[in-house]
């Protein structure tokens, strides 16, 4: 039986109304900037992103330039004291920030459009596209990330912060692949979807429309998560001495204030700062992430609480995620009973 074109159109919304943004769709990303979690976080890493922008410009001293001041502690003309060498270590934060934010985004973006691309394309087509690109992600599972970016890192003679970036995003888009790929395996078969796919709409508009909207929180959950892997990786490899201590970062700093025993010398200024800088950076990304978890589950909004009726009309406040065990209500003391003739008789 066929249907009447007249009555999917008006089931169906037209293209042109599918890609424009409804009203719902505004304030609800208006509700996730608003939230403070993720308000705060996005603060905090706009702020270290125009950092790595305008930090060499705005710099006071040259990061390498020495001076006769050694080890002195902050001071009005070094904010964060100087180094062995009498370098600034307030310009050396800076200057550094450009490096980890350039690994830590360019590796979350490379891994996101890698996992977006393989696990997608997997869940929707299936048949043996499923079965090959669930091989590969296999295969890229099982590689170690960090002692490859060791090998590669010391192999490749001057590898900058670029190439560290792309050995990171190469090797750890498989787990948000395979995330992505169960998800899309719910949605394929979902009502909007057989409609979008009974009109004759294309694949690759079906997934971009249809399905991908529908993963924003898991993308950008994975995103984040790639992110702070990279930082870390980053400052991990300086600070071990894998990458080049030639180039300026957080790991440097805290590579030549571990060689030259700063803690050792009282010099605490040599390795809080950029020991604060990571830190403050890393409850950032997880605050963005929690606030990506409570906007996709709405009983998170309210601290995990919520309100349950008892059985005699008492409103308590109960956590989300286990059953609640009520106490049963007290009966009523039960009226005693005439006794009969005969019981009488045996009070006597």
């Amino acid at each position: 039986m066929s249907i009447p074109t007249s009555s999917i159109e008006q089931v169906i919304p037209k293209q042109g109304a599918m890609a424009q943004p409804s009203a719902a769709a505004r304030r609800r990303r208006w509700r996730f900037v608003a939230n403070g979690k993720a308000g705060t976080g996005l603060a905090v890493v706009g702020g270290y992103v125009l950092l790595a922008v305008i930090g060499p410009w705005i710099a006071p001293y040259d990061p390498d330039a020495r001076s006769a001041e050694l080890l002195q502690p902050p001071s009005a003309q070094h904010w964060f004291g100087t180094t062995h060498l009498g370098q600034d270590v307030f310009s050396q934060v800076l200057v550094g920030t450009r490096g980890v934010m350039l690994v830590g985004l360019t590796a979350g973006l490379v891994a996101t459009v890698l996992s977006v691309l393989v696990g997608v394309t997997a869940g929707y087509l299936g048949g043996l596209a499923d079965d090959g690109l669930s091989a590969l992600s296999n295969v890229f599972l099982v590689i170690p990330a960090l002692p490859l970016i060791i090998i590669v890192t010391s192999t490749v003679t001057e590898a900058g912060d670029l190439v560290v970036a792309l050995v990171i995003g190469l090797t750890s888009w498989a787990w948000g692949a395979r995330v992505l790929r169960a998800q899309t395996l719910s949605l394929r078969r979902r009502d909007y979807v057989e409609a979008a796919r009974a009109t004759g709409e294309s694949t690759w508009r079906i997934i971009v429309f249809e399905i991908l909207p529908n993963l924003t929180a898991i993308i950008a959950s994975g995103f984040v998560g790639t992110v702070i892997f990279a930082v870390l990786s980053e400052i991990t490899l300086a600070f071990i001495g894998i990458s080049s201590v030639s180039s300026w970062n957080w790991g440097t700093i805290l590579f030549w204030a571990q060689s030259q025993q700063a803690l050792a010398q009282g010099a605490w200024w040599w390795f809080v700062p950029a020991g604060l800088a990571i830190a403050l950076l890393g409850t950032a990304l997880a605050l963005i992430n929690f606030g990506i978890d409570e906007f996709v589950s709405p009983r998170l909004r309210s601290g995990g609480r919520s309100r349950v009726r008892t059985a005699d009309g008492r409103l308590v406040r109960m956590r989300v995620g286990f059953t609640p065990v009520l106490a049963r209500p007290t009966p009523p003391p039960r009226r005693a009973e005439p006794a009969t003739a005969a019981q009488r008789e045996g009070i006597r």
